[in-house]
């Protein structure tokens, strides 16, 4: 019985060809339809839900070639039927010339809600889901409508991953892993996140996660602070540069009455980073932490900063292997907790080699988080921005988790549950990109291991959101 139709995005002929043939040789599928413009658009969900007259709906979302293992489509239809899913997704293969390697892709839960999520190419959806979801599309997007589809059918019901390697298709994109980083925030980009944001805040409405832009005062008096500021740098086997981001600290200039200091946290560290570190301790305001051995990651080696009896009242990051724009970072972030109220502040990196020479997209400011909506919108994106500078008397009561990956983002997400989040959209910030960076080559289990605990975070921090909303009701 022929139960699926199918939709494959049309750039050429030749493109094609091979899928359309490869599909039409399905047992399991009746038509092919190709689907012109882009395919995320809302016009094309339109029409996929009209000429989905069968059962099943697939869609295919890339330009390339697509072939199947043996049975493949049989075996997702089974397990769309016994899981009562909405849509299924699968592992795959990767072809980038003559070399074919496994993708695997990550399970979806609540909190997966970043518009790049990775379910590969090839979606098989209940058609009833897909209809259903459009009926509610109330939004013409030009770059959003497939986005919005699947968070209106995951309202309904499971998006199930498959882990079994299922098709082929080829993979054009061969960037590193740190190359790929930016991409949501490349200014080229900004008309897609903009609906992409839309999409989302919809859905957190739909689901009870919204949050209005209502928060909580804060006290700047509160505590007993010798400093104003301390620049928190923590460190591990950062020979090459943890020399310059330490001068790059010690070289900030205050205004009167402010003072500030600079922290080092230096959890073991093997490779000479010490030795540097205490070659700098002739300054009066470098403070340097030694961690014993038992695990402390980074999130860990923030939280003894945090807690130092030295630690001044806002607490500004400084990564290891980045620098300071210029002298007047640290007074920057002063000034902006004081002006705007509020207990964490997000300033503006420039994007650079480890020699400081500019790297593209350049400047990240950062725009996508508003003072309307960047509580909400910060559920979809995968960072917020860099440096980040805390007010220490909350962040003493929420701490950092002990990890090595998504500590920022999980604290970032905490604070704006409650309180305001502050920008500098002047740059004060060298972010330097280098082979060393920890995400600059990350392999693709990395890659699903980060992302699937950033999507983690996303799902108790919504779980939080929603309790929370449940009771004010």
């Amino acid at each position: 019985m022929k139960t699926i139709n199918c939709f494959v995005p049309f750039e050429s002929d030749e493109q094609v060809a091979l899928t359309v043939e490869n599909l039409k040789k399905q047992y399991l599928v009746k038509e092919v339809f190709l689907l012109e413009g882009d395919i995320r658009s809302t016009k094309n969900m339109r029409y996929i839900a009209e000429h989905a007259t069968t059962p099943y709906t697939l869609i295919y979302t890339k330009y390339t070639t697509l072939s199947f293992v043996l049975f493949a489509l049989e075996r997702m239809v089974a397990l769309l039927e016994d899981s009562s899913a909405m849509m299924v997704y699968a592992d795959h293969f990767n072809k980038v010339g003559d070399v074919t390697t496994q993708a695997p892709v990550i399970d979806y839960q609540m909190g997966a809600l970043r518009d790049d999520f990775d379910f590969g190419s090839v979606l098989l959806y209940r058609s009833s889901a897909v209809k259903e979801a459009v009926s509610r599309m109330t939004v013409d997007y030009k770059y959003a409508g497939l986005y919005d589809l699947r968070l209106k059918v995951s309202q309904k019901g499971a998006l199930e991953h498959i882990n079994e390697y299922l098709y082929y298709d080829v993979e054009l994109d061969t960037r590193k892993s740190g190359e790929k980083l930016f991409d949501y925030v490349d200014p080229k980009n900004r008309g897609v996140q903009i609906e992409m944001e839309q999409a989302c805040t919809q859905h957190l409405k739909d689901i009870g996660g919204y949050l209005e832009p209502k928060f909580k005062d804060v006290d700047m008096q509160a505590g007993d602070f010798e400093y104003e500021a301390s620049v928190i740098i923590p460190c591990k086997n950062r020979v090459r540069t943890i020399g310059d981001a330490i001068r790059s600290a010690l070289s900030q200039k205050v205004r009167a009455p402010y003072k500030y200091n600079v922290i080092v946290v230096d959890d073991n560290s093997e490779d000479g980073s010490v030795e540097i570190i205490k070659s700098l301790l002739g300054d009066e305001k470098l403070i340097y932490i030694a961690q014993d051995k038992s695990w402390h990651a980074i999130g860990g080696n923030w939280n003894v900063a945090l807690h130092h009896p030295k630690c001044g009242r806002f607490a500004i990051q400084l990564d290891s292997d980045d620098m300071y724009y210029d002298e007047t970072t640290v007074q920057r972030f002063i000034d902006a907790f004081h002006e705007q109220n509020c207990a964490m502040v997000v300033g503006t990196y420039r994007m650079t080699n480890f020699d400081l020479e500019t790297l593209p997209p350049g400047i990240i400011d950062h725009r996508e988080w508003t003072p309307e909506n960047g509580r909400n919108n910060a559920l979809r994106i995968n960072g917020l921005g860099a440096p980040r500078g805390f007010y220490t008397p909350m962040l003493r009561q929420i701490n950092f988790p002990t990890t090595k990956y998504g500590e920022d983002y999980a604290v970032g997400l905490r604070v704006s549950r409650e309180y305001q989040i502050g920008r500098i959209y002047d740059v004060v910030y060298n972010c330097r990109r280098w082979d060393d960076n920890s995400d600059a080559n990350v392999d693709i289990e990395g890659m699903n291991r980060n992302n699937l605990y950033k999507d983690r975070i996303r799902t108790w921090e919504l779980k939080a959101r929603i309790k929370m909303n449940l009771r004010r009701l």
